[in-house]
């Protein structure tokens, strides 16, 4: 089986150190600032796609100065308090490890930022490939999922897709594979119901009772 993960509020508890970097930018320029629930809505697309999502009023010009604040609060956020990792995430990723199953990454972070964070947790032996939205189509477009399998040898009936976004759901879909929401992260899981996920998890660790690993 090969799985493919999102990392921002899947893997990673990192939604609040988006949100905060995201609001602090908006403070910076003298912008409106977005409320909790605008930000969360945007987790999981591309930076671009997202402040368009984000600031549709705003122009070019005013894109690129959020993108740079936003970079420049996000970096300061990191190592002020890092995001950590879900609770039983490592210990399911060494299970699935050494079951033997292909493990990618399909992500709305850049590859910088990708890199960086897989590096610091010591996380980059784990994963056989992985997709960022910098060096691919954003999500919801499926191409980054069509390249993993391309990459990895895989079908899309021997791949899913696992969340915790619309985008990811939508994403899977339009790959036609399965798709596993977790209920823990960015968007409520209400909103990934629609989507016919075949799974949906509270918890990270439950991934290991799915009956089709």
């Amino acid at each position: 089986m090969l799985l493919i993960f999102d990392w921002d509020g899947t893997l990673s508890d990192s939604t609040g150190l988006i949100t905060r970097a995201m609001q602090q930018s908006a403070e910076d320029l003298g912008w409106t600032v977005p409320d909790d629930k605008a930000v969360h809505n945007i987790i999981g697309l591309g930076l671009p796609e997202a402040l368009v999502t984000l600031f549709p009023a705003i122009d070019e010009q005013g894109r690129g100065q959020i993108r740079d604040r936003y970079r420049e609060n996000y970096l300061r956020e990191d190592k002020l308090c890092p995001p950590v990792l879900f609770p039983g995430v490592m210990e399911t990723l060494t299970r699935l490890r050494e079951d033997g199953h292909q493990m990618a990454i399909a992500t709305g972070k850049s590859r910088v930022g990708l890199d960086r964070i897989l590096k610091s947790m010591g996380l980059e032996q784990f994963f056989h490939a992985t997709r960022c939205a910098d060096e691919t189509a954003s999500k919801p477009h499926p191409l980054m999922l069509h390249q993993l399998m391309e990459e990895l040898s895989g079908a899309p009936k021997e791949a899913v897709m696992i969340g915790d976004t619309e985008y990811d759901m939508d994403m899977g879909r339009r790959a036609s594979m399965a798709r596993i929401a977790v209920s823990y992260g960015a968007h409520e899981i209400h909103r990934l119901h629609p989507y016919e996920p075949v799974l949906c998890m509270d918890q990270f660790g439950e991934l290991l009772q799915w009956d089709r690993l």
